[in-house]
């Protein structure tokens, strides 16, 4: 009976993350697609090579947010009480980037797109599928207990290097992932004024999840 019952208790909980799962894989797989066949990527208008394609595939914090978050359902469908000290980092991280991921795509992204076909369904994908299933599988599933101080000091860190590093390679290349941190055509003081509302958003992000977390602990 005991046994009986431990295994439905994990059932949803595996269930909801595979979904999470093959959602990401999905979308991951798609804009994959999308970016050999050479499709553009945003707001993008020139064409570079295969290899420098690639290298701008990863350095997406989107893709980079998505590829957390598989890899950290993909343990939970194995495990869903799963803990360790570095997987805690990589689902804390995993959550608070695929949020970012979210409003940042609502607020500054979504405005200046005109995407049809399958270059709109891997942006639904992406940034509003992955996103909700993501956070609702957190908030309902878990597991709690699992944010430290290790883990949110590792799940800051990622973006804040992130931004540095994608500055960067916008200064010596002169290409941005995201308009709004291309110091060419925003100017030096916007560019500030964003990654600043980044830093802050990803704070923000990380003490609602910490509080949340101890919330729903309870």
């Amino acid at each position: 009976m005991d046994a009986t019952r431990s295994a439905r208790s994990v059932a949803l909980p595996r269930a909801w993350h595979g979904l999470t799962a093959a959602t990401a894989l999905v979308a991951l797989l798609l804009q994959l697609g999308l970016v050999l066949s050479g499709a553009s990527v945003l707001v993008e208008t020139e064409r570079p090579d295969l290899p420098i394609r690639l290298a701008r595939f990863v350095a997406y914090f989107t893709i980079q947010s998505n590829l957390l978050v598989l890899v950290s359902v993909i343990v939970l469908v194995r495990d869903p009480r799963a803990d360790g000290r570095w997987w805690r980092a990589l689902r804390l991280a995993g959550v608070m980037g695929i949020t970012v991921t979210g409003l940042v795509h609502f607020f500054l992204l979504r405005p200046l797109l005109e995407l049809d076909g399958a270059s709109l369904v891997a942006d639904r994908l992406l940034h509003l599928a992955v996103p909700a299933l993501a956070v609702v599988g957190w908030v309902v599933f878990g597991p709690r207990g699992r944010i430290d101080g290790r883990a949110t000091l590792v799940a800051f860190a990622w973006p804040v290097v992130w931004l540095v590093a994608t500055l960067l390679v916008g200064w010596t290349t002169g290409w941005y992932p995201y308009p709004f941190l291309d110091v060419g055509t925003s100017g030096v003081t916007n560019v500030a004024i964003a990654c600043a509302g980044i830093a802050l958003l990803v704070a923000v992000c990380l003490a609602a999840l910490t509080w949340l977390d101890r919330r729903l602990d309870t």
